[in-house]
């Protein structure tokens, strides 16, 4: 009866470790071309950086961002990330003058990767190392908040917003493509 139990106890310990070191199919499947088609959104949703904005014009992406997050997984930093950008473009876009339809699409495609995402990362399968990636990615979406906030959501800070989000998800396409293998 001992033997029994030792026995299921290392198998479930055995299955456990298994899965944890088993990528997410939907993440070595899907997140690139996911990412790929919000990139292109961004860009065809508004067009080029208007002239008007120039002037109030930052620059916050840090280009390490992704970087710090080399002890974790793909699927929870997609996770984190994703979860951001959702949570951003559910701010007041009243003052925008994009294409709403293409917005709706830009918004639909980040809640699906968010409610795939969140398969993976809560079905056990990926776990978090917590080693700073996640402090990067809070500071940096903090700021853009703050810019709406400072700019009262004014169209040119929507600009900044989409720009900077842009070239965040160039960025994490790099982080993908190096860390998911085809």
């Amino acid at each position: 009866m001992a033997v029994l139990k030792w026995l299921s106890i290392c198998l479930t310990l055995f299955c456990q470790g298994t899965a944890a070191s088993t990528p997410c199919n939907w993440t070595q499947c899907r997140l690139g071309k996911l990412n790929d088609v919000s990139i292109d959104l961004l860009s065809y949703m508004g067009g080029l950086f208007p002239l008007k904005c120039a002037e109030e014009n930052v620059e916050l992406f840090p280009e390490d961002v992704y970087k710090n997050t080399e002890g974790e997984d793909v699927s929870v930093v997609a996770l984190e990330a994703m979860r951001y950008v959702d949570q951003l473009y559910n701010n007041s876009l009243t003052s925008v003058t994009w294409n709403k339809t293409t917005l709706k699409q830009f918004q639909n495609v980040i809640y699906r990767q968010v409610q795939n995402l969140e398969l993976c990362v809560v079905g056990g399968v990926w776990k978090s190392s917590g080693d700073g990636g996640s402090v990067t990615l809070k500071t940096y979406f903090n700021k853009l908040n703050t810019v709406l906030k400072d700019k009262e959501h004014s169209a040119c800070a929507w600009e900044i917003v989409r720009k900077e989000i842009r070239e965040n998800l160039v960025q994490f396409k790099k982080f993908i493509d190096s860390r998911v293998k085809p």
